[in-house]
């Protein structure tokens, strides 16, 4: 059997949707399920069975010998959140306990880390390990998630194979139930479609100009693929990015979805709001001189 946790969510249900092309059937689906905009992600899905996230530990403990491999993808992922304690529940503490349910039953292990870690990238975007300490997050989502990463490196025991991804800013179908959380380019489509333009926030940085705000966007197929292949792979454990390794514009890309539905561009330039000002990333860019070679 293959777990994969946060399963109805957006990468979770194009992981397996992508498996189950791969002929890989016997799929465990690990979710909330309380959400039936979220959970319609799954309807063409093939899966064994579907787990309630809070008794998935228990039922992992024993079906151990059947699990061949755990994507632990779940998390709370919004940026937004400030309750710092169900974030480090949800996306720390839970995390813990599935690398130690790996460790103990030798079960390899992919889990989802965010490019978000980096903060505002004044210390580059390099997935070297000694770079985490010095690493300072801009919101209560990345700093749960950095310090699951903190944690992970200074283990002693481990699951025989792991890996940390750190994704950058993914994109494609099925995130139409994240709301304001989807990725800009979902977000521009839905604005267009509309109300024939799209807003963005404005630049408070003096280096970017409004709308040169560069994120490093990258395809869900991409990240799914590479997920298969890791696992297919289980050599070099480490914690790596996960993104094309070239920033864009936010201009460049709703320039891009514009001229895909064959209308005029309209922009319009708004105010960020207060709240998010001192944890904006203004750039965001993966080195990728990690990952690859550690897969070819």
């Amino acid at each position: 059997m293959i777990i994969v946790t946060g399963a109805a969510g957006f990468i979770g249900s194009n992981l397996i949707l992508k498996l189950n092309q791969h002929n890989f059937h016997h799929i465990v689906a690990v979710d909330k399920f309380d959400n039936p905009d979220k959970n319609s992600n799954l309807s063409k899905a093939k899966v064994l069975a579907t787990i309630d996230r809070d008794s998935f530990i228990a039922w992992a403990r024993d079906n151990a010998e059947a699990i061949e491999f755990i994507f632990h993808l779940g998390a709370r992922t919004d940026t937004l959140e400030q309750n710092m304690d169900l974030l480090r529940e949800l996306n720390t503490e839970y995390t813990k306990r599935v690398w130690e349910l790996c460790t103990e039953e030798q079960i390899p292990l992919i889990y989802a880390s965010s490019a978000a870690t980096y903060g505002d990238g004044s210390l580059g975007f390099s997935d070297d390990k000694d770079l985490l300490p010095r690493l300072k997050p801009l919101n209560a989502y990345a700093q749960s998630k950095h310090e699951f990463d903190l944690w992970a490196i200074t283990q002693e025991n481990q699951p025989f194979y792991w890996s940390g991804l750190k994704f950058f800013n993914v994109y494609g179908p099925n995130e139409e139930h994240k709301g304001k959380m989807a990725s800009m380019i979902h977000q521009a489509f839905i604005q267009i479609e509309s109300t024939g333009k799209v807003r963005l926030f404005k630049s408070h940085h003096p280096d970017y100009a409004h709308g040169e705000q560069k994120r490093d966007f990258i395809h869900v197929d991409e990240v799914t693929d590479t997920l298969i292949k890791l696992m297919h792979h289980r050599k070099n454990p480490g914690i790596y990015n996960l993104g094309t390794g070239k920033a864009r514009s936010f201009n460049e890309m709703v320039r891009q979805v514009f001229e895909s539905l064959n209308k005029p561009v309209s922009i319009e330039y708004i105010d960020m709001p207060e709240h998010l000002k001192d944890a904006y990333q203004y750039f965001t860019e993966a080195e990728m001189t990690q990952l690859y070679p550690s897969i070819s």
